[in-house]
């Protein structure tokens, strides 16, 4: 009947999330996330007593891409151009940084963590004398971890 609950379930909306950053105490607010992605080589082999005449394929070393992180330039906030040179003085300073899709309510409904992350591009905002939009910079990360769980 026209009305009723459905009772079917949706998948989740992907515009309301949150970024958290090792050190720094707070949520920072982006407006994009991506590269979450993980792969893994394949290992091909074949031994020589095999009756198959072709190989087999097994799973080899884990790669993660680098995660692209873009935000709007607020006034006197340049912690990631700080967090960048301190790779020029051969100290990197490695972070944990935790990705949330909300739900509705705010509550997280998955979880991505990067193990290890730091800056690896930093690229400033276009400029136009006749646009009309924000400044926004973008935030190339890499890290050695991807690990994903619910809620």
């Amino acid at each position: 009947m026209a009305g009723e609950a459905q009772d079917a379930v949706w998948p989740l909306p992907k515009f309301y999330f949150s970024v958290s950053i090792g050190s720094q105490d707070n949520t920072v607010s982006f407006q994009e996330v991506s590269g979450l992605d993980t792969e893994t080589e394949v290992i091909e082999y074949r031994h020589g007593d095999s009756k198959t005449f072709s190989t087999i394929k097994m799973p080899g070393i884990a790669k993660f891409g680098n995660v692209t992180l873009r935000k709007g330039i607020f006034v006197n906030d340049n912690n990631f151009w700080k967090w960048y040179d301190a790779i020029k003085m051969n100290t990197i300073k490695r972070e944990t940084v935790v990705i949330k899709l909300l739900d509705e309510t705010g509550a997280p409904t998955m979880t991505w963590t990067l193990t290890n992350a730091w800056p690896t591009k930093i690229t400033g905002t276009d400029m136009k004398s006749d646009g009309n939009e924000v400044a926004v910079e973008t935030l190339e990360l890499v890290h050695e971890g991807l690990t994903i769980a619910n809620g």
